[in-house]
């Protein structure tokens, strides 16, 4: 049975849409948010009647356009051809769970009655997240200013029974959509093309999916970090609170607290070592997995507030009587965030690959590549080859997309944040990230065999479910079966909230 969420003025935490976005949630609108909307709206309407002062996006053209006025008559249609000729998106598809977190930033920012949209408007977009009705976007054609125009024009579209939608497994046309649903075309009124169009929604719906996945991402590679720990024998002292007490980053403070509490209890680490120091992969990561959380609660912080934020222009000030054209569409806060994220999480997957390396180095008592009759058997040699292919490759991802801008719209938008270009960079830095952790999960699976000794009760549990999913490999066989099973592991694995945030 589906969860209600009541959209309000009350503050979203990360902890509550972590709970929205990922569980079966139906919106609807409370009272206060459908007056707001209804009083910005009515505001707007005798704006226009009254006329004579040029509005921005209500009664004249946009962008350099914006000298030319538009008569009472045809304010309607402005907003429609505004809704069609900005649907200039191109590449691939926007994954269906980006365009569901895409629809509801974009009823969330309109919500708070600053917009001038219709209360019929954003109710047809809380009728398209409820019912799985996903308009169909692409990734490339946003600058990341004046908002995500393309991809929201696309988004906006089926509310005027144009483009196509994703109804169930079914593509279908958005005028078959309408017709099945029983519903009419909207018609816009002033401003709302522009209010639709105006945001950051695209930028943010990956970065919510994408902090959401960082921090479990980050989460697993301290409990895949500590098994690879015990799989190349290694040492405890490094996490002793002790030291990081002396350098308190709070991300450190929590790496090396997590990796105590995953290893209490092991007979493996309380072995006495033959060696008096791990390489830095190992030993230092409270360090580099620390630096990566405090750099994902930077990020989660921005794409939170631009969450709980009106991002569209001009912005309707109904108690203030001010209409105000200025610029909380420009995505240039989102955009250092992403690319600071996407570094962060790239990190992550660096040093993953190089605890990769070591296991099969045939060190420490382990054989080489973790197979018998190594010669014979090439074991685990070509996933590492894998895992360093898309570490190189997130670090060609990583360029920063937010020190680039180019001119646009007649030299009238002169600055761009390029954010959705570091949105959808970030989205396959995340991915790649996950990848490289389900190949060392594979490794350090495979040498806790050779280990005699049993681990802590948390890895021993960590290594009995995914054996499960990935058997121990005694001689060769296709190991991209058991790396997709792997990665699939990770996906599917659910972590409590509370140790994520």
């Amino acid at each position: 049975m589906a969860n209600i969420h009541t959209i309000s003025e009350d503050y979203l935490s990360i902890e509550r849409l972590y709970t929205l976005i990922t569980k079966n949630t139906q919106l609807s609108l409370s009272e206060d948010a459908k007056n707001r909307i209804l009083k910005c709206r009515t505001y707007l309407d005798e704006k226009s009647v009254a006329g004579g002062v040029p509005i921005y996006g209500v009664n004249t053209g946009f962008g350099s356009l914006c000298n030319y006025s538009i008569s009472g008559d045809d304010l309607s249609q402005l907003q429609r051809n505004l809704v069609m000729s900005h649907a200039c998106g191109f590449g691939q598809e926007v994954p269906a769970e980006v365009v569901k977190i895409m629809l509801f930033l974009k009823i969330q920012s309109l919500s708070y009655g600053n917009s001038g949209v219709q209360l019929e408007t954003v109710s047809r977009l809380i009728d398209f997240y409820n019912n799985d009705i996903l308009p169909v976007v692409y990734q490339q054609g946003s600058l990341g200013a004046s908002g995500d125009l393309a991809p929201l024009a696309h988004l906006s579209l089926p509310l005027l029974g144009m483009g196509e939608v994703l109804m169930g497994d079914s593509l279908i046309s958005s005028d078959e959509m309408l017709e099945k649903m029983g519903w009419k075309p909207i018609e816009l009124k002033s401003k709302e093309g522009l209010a639709l169009l105006n945001g950051t929604q695209f930028m943010n719906a990956y970065g919510l999916w994408s902090v959401f996945k960082a921090y479990k991402l980050s989460y697993l590679a301290d409990a895949i970090g500590s098994m690879s720990l015990e799989g190349f024998d290694g040492r405890i002292e490094p996490f002793d609170e002790l030291v990081h007490m002396l350098r308190p980053h709070k991300g450190q403070l929590k790496t090396a607290a997590n990796i105590r509490e995953m290893l209490t209890g092991s007979q493996l680490i309380e072995n006495e070592k033959e060696h008096v120091q791990d390489p830095y992969s190992f030993r230092c990561m409270p360090q580099v997995h620390g630096a990566s959380k405090d750099a994902i609660d930077y990020a989660s912080k921005i794409i939170i507030i631009e969450a709980n934020s009106v991002t569209d222009n001009p912005n309707v000030i109904v108690a203030e009587d001010k209409v105000i054209s200025a610029g909380n569409f420009h995505g240039q806060p989102l955009a250092l965030a992403l690319d600071h994220l996407a570094i962060a999480l790239a990190e992550l997957g660096n040093i993953s690959e190089r605890r990769t390396y070591l296991l099969i180095s045939g060190q420490r008592g382990l054989p080489p590549y973790l197979v018998a009759k190594p010669g014979l058997n090439s074991g685990f040699m070509i996933p590492q080859y894998t895992a360093a292919s898309i570490v190189s490759q997130n670090k060609q991802l990583c360029t920063p997309a937010s020190v680039d801008s180019i001119v646009s719209s007649n030299g009238q938008e002169d600055h761009v944040s390029m954010g959705a270009n570091a949105a959808t960079k970030l989205y396959q830095v995340v991915e790649n990230v996950e990848r490289i952790l389900s190949i060392e999960l594979m490794n350090a699976a495979q040498a806790m065999a050779f280990r005699k000794c049993a681990s802590s009760d948390f890895i021993e549990t960590l290594l009995h479910t995914y054996r499960k999913d990935v058997p121990f490999v005694n001689d060769d066989r296709v190991l991209h079966n058991d790396m997709q099973d792997s990665l699939q592991f990770l996906i599917n694995i659910e972590i409590d909230q509370d140790l994520l945030f």
